[in-house]
């Protein structure tokens, strides 16, 4: 509510508002006061959300990270991941600092100094995720006085798209030191990696009950855009996955039962052996260059843009794009196979 007082001269007048800073001015005449505090109060009746920037003091950076890992990211598919960028972001300084204290300028010097250790990518999802914490924080928490210090501010420039695709000799290479993993697993995930263009925690995900082999068909309900797609299989896909269903035990309810870290694990190890046996550069190829490798595939026997999305599970056009890394040679052949087809 406003309150009026004449003093020295003037007519001094304050308008409260739970929630709101309290705004004051001063006046010659009353019936101005009278008229300013009116205008202030229907100002603040049409404020959605109060903005209380009292609690801006006593919240922590700290208490908002806690509370959206807590209630947000457990509810995630990613949850892993995330929870680890948010630990890391409670062993940071800023951490500590209430709200009212945090601007851009903080996470500038965290962008600069992370830039130092960490690649461009790195930097970029961990701005963003801050980005969308300090958003739920103010839309849904009610502290919609803090204003995001990440709006606006610059993010570094995205690396280019990898081009990494199998080389000569790779393929063999790997093939032979993939099967030197106990019960196969590992080679079959390579294979059918190739093949399918599945992502590593899909490939992991297929549960039988999944598998159609009459058909040819593989139904996918675990995805990284949490939209289950179903894809059909190549002959030699229907074949791996035969491999591996013989391979397996009889109650086996998942086609490759072991965790991500211990794929990720025996991957790295495969690499290595493979570097070993005379294989150089295989050590830089990433499990996720297959997927890129098998959709520059799927465009190389003939498919279509939109054909290959629903294999691949793509949902942006450009994304597609990047996967795709179609070798030049085998466009020359197929420019000339064109030319004489024409003549």
């Amino acid at each position: 509510m406003a309150s009026l007082r004449y003093r020295n001269g003037k007519w001094q007048v304050q308008v409260r508002r739970y929630g709101h800073t309290p705004r004051a001015k001063s006046f010659q005449l009353k019936s101005d006061a009278q008229r300013w505090a009116r205008q202030i109060e229907a100002e603040l009746d049409r404020t959605l959300i109060p903005n209380d920037v009292r609690a801006l003091n006593t919240i922590t950076v700290a208490q908002i990270l806690t509370r959206y890992r807590d209630t947000i990211t457990n509810e995630k598919r990613g949850r892993i991941p995330e929870r680890k960028r948010i630990e890391a972001f409670l062993r940071q300084r800023w951490s500590t600092l209430p709200l009212v204290k945090v601007d851009a300028t903080i996470f500038s010097k965290y962008r600069d100094t992370r830039l130092k250790q960490v690649g461009p990518g790195t930097v970029i999802r961990e701005l963003g995720l801050l980005r969308s914490i300090f958003e739920i924080a103010r839309q849904e928490w009610g502290y919609a006085a803090f204003p995001n210090p990440l709006t606006g501010l610059r993010k570094p420039k995205a690396p280019e798209g990898r081009e990494r695709r199998l080389k000569s000799g790779e393929l063999q290479a790997l093939t032979q030191a993939c099967s030197n993993v106990v019960g196969s697993w590992l080679l079959h995930g390579f294979q059918l990696a190739i093949e399918t263009g599945l992502r590593r925690g899909e490939l992991l995900g297929i549960r039988w009950q999944d598998v159609k082999f009459d058909t040819a068909v593989l139904h996918v309900p675990f995805t990284k855009t949490d939209k289950a797609r179903t894809i059909p299989l190549t002959d030699r896909a229907v074949e791996i996955l035969k491999e591996r269903k013989a391979a397996s035990a009889t109650d086996a309810e998942y086609a490759f039962p072991v965790s991500a870290n211990t794929f990720r694990l025996a991957w790295e190890r495969c690499k290595r052996r493979a570097e070993r046996a005379g294989c150089v550069g295989v050590q830089e190829l990433r499990f996720h260059d297959l997927r890129h490798e098998a959709v520059s595939r799927f465009f190389e026997r003939g498919l279509n843009t939109a054909e290959v999305a629903s294999i691949s599970g793509h949902r942006d056009l450009r994304t597609l794009f990047r996967y795709t890394h179609l070798k030049p040679e085998d466009l020359v052949v197929k420019l000339r196979n064109g030319k004489a087809l024409a003549a």
